[in-house]
C-alpha cells in the first residue's frame, strides 16, 4: 500500500452528522463494553438535570409560604414546614445519589478502560508486519490511541454534555411556565455563544490534525531527553541546550499558536457573555415588576433567580464540553479506521513438520511504498543440519532477507520455499514454532526477572528445569546471574525492586546478550537464526559458545555477522552486494578468490 505523503495535515471538517453518528459510536462501544454504565449515566443525567429544578420549585414555594405567613396566613406556615421538608429531602437524595454515582463511575471506567485498550491492543499486534513501517498506519494508531487512553474521559464529556443540555431544555420549559417571554429570551441568548464556540471548536480541531507532526517530535526528544542511558552522550556532544531550545521550539508551534488563535476569540466571547448576563437581568426585572402587580408570587423571583442561574451555567457547561468533543470525536473515526484494518490472513496450509530445506527462488523485494529493490533475484538454499553464513555491508539486505525468511514479508516478485510448499500459504504460527531468532538488539524484559527472561523463550509449553540448567550454562551466563542479590530470581532494571526492598540490577551489554542466548538455547528450536547476537560478547566466549551451538549437528544455523571467526566455520557462506549474492562458497574458498569476500574481511585475515 502505498504511503501517505507526510503533510502533517488533515483538513477533514466534521458535519453535524458525523458528530452525531460519533456520538452514537461512543455510546454504542461504551454499552457493548459495559451496558451498566449507559443506563448509569442516563439516570445520572436526568437525576442530576431534573432533581434541582425540582429542589427550586419547592424552595420557591416555601418563600411564598413564608411570605403569606407573615402577612397572617395560619396554614401558610404549615406548609412552609412541609415545603421545607421535602426540599432538604430532595437534598438529601440528591447527595446520595453524587456518592453512588461517584463509586459506580470507576467501577464502569475501569470496564470501559480495560475493553478499550484490551481490542485496541490486539488489533495492532494482528495486523500485517509490513504495516509497522507504514506512516499513515502510524498515524492511524496515533490517533488511536490517543483516542483509546480518553476514552472514558470522552464518554464522561459527552454525559457532561447531555447533562448540560437536558439542564437547559428543562431550564427553559421551567421559564415558559412562568412566561414564554422568558424562554424567548433567555434562548436569544445563548445562541450567539454556542456560534462562537463552535468556531472555535472547528479552529481547535484544524490546529491539532496540522501540529500531529510538531508533537509527535516533541514527544520524541522528551523520551529521549529522559532516558538515564542518553545522558552521557547527551552531555558529551553538548545536546543538552540544543535538544531543550528544539523542544520549546516545537513546544510553541503547537501551544503558543494555539494560545495566539484563541485570543482572537476573547472579544466576541466577552460580547456573548455581556448578552447572557442582560439577559438575566432582564428576566429578573420582568419578574420583579410581575411581582409588585401581584401577577407572580413572591416566591416567583427566587424561582426564576435560580432557574436562568441554572440554565446559563448549563449552556456555558455545554459550550465548553462541546468546544473539547470535536478533536475527540475526529479521533473516535481514526479509532474507527485504524479497529477496521484487516488483519494479517492467516494461511490456509499447516506446516505438520519440519522442512528438510528453505529456499529462495529468484526472489526480489522491495519495502511497501517504496520502489527501490532491496534484494534482486536472490536464490540459496539451506538444508537441515546446515550451518549457513549471511555476510555484507551495512545495508546490503542481508536483514531483510532474513525478514522474508520468517515471513513476516512476502516477496514482490519469486517464492520463497519450505521443500516444495510456498511459504506464503503455510501458517505463519506453525513455521514459527521451529524457528528462534537472536539478534543484537534483542528483546530486554525488563518487567521480569533474570529466570522469567529465559523462560519467555518457549511460554508454549512447562517450565523444564533440564533446559533451562542447560540453557544457563551454554550462554556462560550462570555465573553473573547467581552473583545478583536474589540471584536468577532477581530483577534486571535497577527501576523495579522486590517486596522486601531489594533493588534490581542494571546488566551491561554483554550481559543482556548473553542472557537472550540462555533464552534462545531454552527454545531450543531446530532452526536458529544468528543476526550479529555476540557483538558485545568478548571473542573467546563468542568462540565457545558457538562450539556449542555448532556441536549439534540436527540444528540448522543461519548466521549473519561481521566475525571471521564466528562465519568461518560455514557450510556455505552467501556475500550479499547491494541486495545481489555476488559470492558462495566456503570460507577457503571465498578467500582464495580474493573478491569481495576477502575485500570485506582483509583486515581480519591478516
Amino acid at each position: 500500500m502505498p504511503r501517505r505523503k507526510p503533510t502533517g495535515k488533515d483538513d477533514r471538517k466534521l458535519g453535524t452528522g458525523q458528530k452525531l453518528t460519533g456520538i452514537a459510536r461512543v455510546a454504542a462501544i461504551t454499552y457493548k463494553a459495559s451496558p451498566l454504565a449507559v443506563f448509569i449515566k442516563l439516570a445520572g443525567t436526568i437525576i442530576t438535570s431534573v432533581l434541582p429544578i425540582v429542589t427550586t420549585y419547592f424552595a420557591a414555594l416555601t418563600t411564598t409560604a413564608l411570605a403569606r405567613a407573615y402577612t397572617g396566613d395560619h396554614q401558610a406556615g404549615a406548609d412552609a414546614i412541609m415545603y421545607v421538608v421535602i426540599t432538604a429531602a430532595l437534598g438529601v437524595a440528591l447527595t446520595a445519589w453524587t456518592s453512588i454515582e461517584q463509586y459506580i463511575n470507576q467501577f464502569v471506567r475501569y470496564r470501559i478502560d480495560a475493553a478499550i485498550s484490551d481490542r485496541l491492543y490486539e488489533q495492532f499486534l494482528a495486523l500485517d508486519f509490513w504495516r509497522y513501517d507504514d506512516k499513515k498506519t502510524a498515524d492511524l494508531f496515533d490517533k488511536s490511541k490517543q483516542f483509546a487512553n480518553f476514552f472514558t474521559f470522552v464518554f464522561d464529556k459527552l454525559s457532561s454534555i447531555v447533562t448540560a443540555l437536558v439542564s437547559l431544555i428543562s431550564g427553559l420549559i421551567a421559564l415558559l411556565l412562568v412566561s414564554w417571554w422568558l424562554g424567548v429570551i433567555l434562548l436569544a441568548a445563548v445562541i450567539p455563544g454556542i456560534i462562537i464556540q463552535f468556531r472555535l471548536s472547528r479552529a481547535r480541531v484544524r490546529h491539532w490534525n496540522e501540529n500531529v507532526e510538531t508533537r509527535r517530535a516533541k514527544d520524541m526528544i522528551e523520551w529521549n531527553m529522559f532516558q538515564v542511558s542518553a545522558i552521557a552522550e547527551l552531555r558529551l556532544y553538548g545536546m543538552v541546550r540544543h535538544l531543550l531550545n528544539l523542544r520549546m521550539k516545537l513546544r510553541d508551534k503547537d501551544e503558543k499558536v494555539r494560545i495566539e488563535f484563541e485570543r482572537k476569540f476573547i472579544g466576541l466571547q466577552l460580547g456573548a457573555d455581556i448578552l447572557e448576563a442582560v439577559a438575566e437581568v432582564v428576566a429578573l426585572i420582568y419578574t420583579t415588576m410581575q411581582i409588585i402587580a401581584h401577577a407572580l408570587p413572591v416566591g416567583q423571583f427566587l424561582y426564576v433567580q435560580q432557574i436562568v442561574s441554572r440554565a446559563l451555567t448549563g449552556v456555558s457547561s455545554f459550550i465548553s464540553q462541546l468546544s473539547s468533543i470535536d478533536s475527540d470525536i475526529a479521533n473516535l473515526f481514526d479509532y474507527n479506521e485504524f479497529m477496521q484494518l484487516p488483519r494479517a490472513m492467516a494461511a490456509p496450509k499447516r506446516l505438520k513438520k519440519l522442512p528438510n530445506m528453505v529456499r529462495f527462488d529468484h526472489v526480489w523485494f522491495h519495502y511497501p511504498g517504496n520502489k527501490t529493490n532491496v534484494l534482486k533475484d536472490i536464490s540459496l538454499e539451506v538444508h537441515q543440519g546446515q550451518h549457513v553464513a549471511i555476510v555484507g555491508e551495512n545495508g546490503a539486505g542481508k536483514s531483510t532477507l532474513v525478514k522474508l525468511l520468517l515471513g513476516l514479508y512476502k516477496p514482490t516478485k519469486g517464492t520463497v520455499y519450505l521443500d516444495d510448499i510456498n511459504l506464503a500459504d503455510v501458517s505463519t504460527e506453525d513455521w514459527h514454532r521451529h524457528l528462534g531468532v537472536l539478534e543484537q538488539t534483542s528483546n530486554r524484559y525488563s518487567f521480569a526477572t533474570a529466570r522469567d527472561n529465559i523462560l519467555l523463550g518457549d511460554v508454549s509449553h512447562p517450565v523444564s528445569h533440564e533446559r533451562f540448567e542447560t540453557a544457563l550454562d551454554a550462554a556462560e551466563a550462570r555465573t553473573f546471574l547467581e552473583k545478583l542479590p536474589k540471584g536468577l530470581d532477581n530483577y534486571v532494571n535497577q527501576w523495579i525492586e522486590h517486596d522486601d526492598g531489594t533493588p534490581g540490577v542494571d546488566l551491561s551489554g554483554g550481559q543482556w546478550q548473553r542472557l537472550a542466548l540462555a533464552r534462545n538455547f531454552y527454545r531450543d528450536s531446530p532452526i536458529i537464526i544468528l543476526d550479529e547476537p555476540t557483538s558485545a560478547i568478548d571473542a573467546l566466549a563468542e568462540s565457545r559458545i558457538f562450539k556449542r551451538l555448532l556441536k549439534n549437528k540436527h540444528k540448522t544455523i543461519i548466521t549473519i555477522s561481521h566475525r571471521v571467526t564466528t562465519i568461518e566455520k560455514a557450510d556455505i557462506i552467501y556475500m550479499l552486494e547491494n541486495g545481489e549474492i555476488v559470492e558462495q562458497g566456503t570460507h577457503a574458498e571465498l578467500v582464495a578468490k580474493k573478491g569481495s569476500y576477502y575485500r570485506m574481511f582483509e583486515s581480519q585475515l591478516l
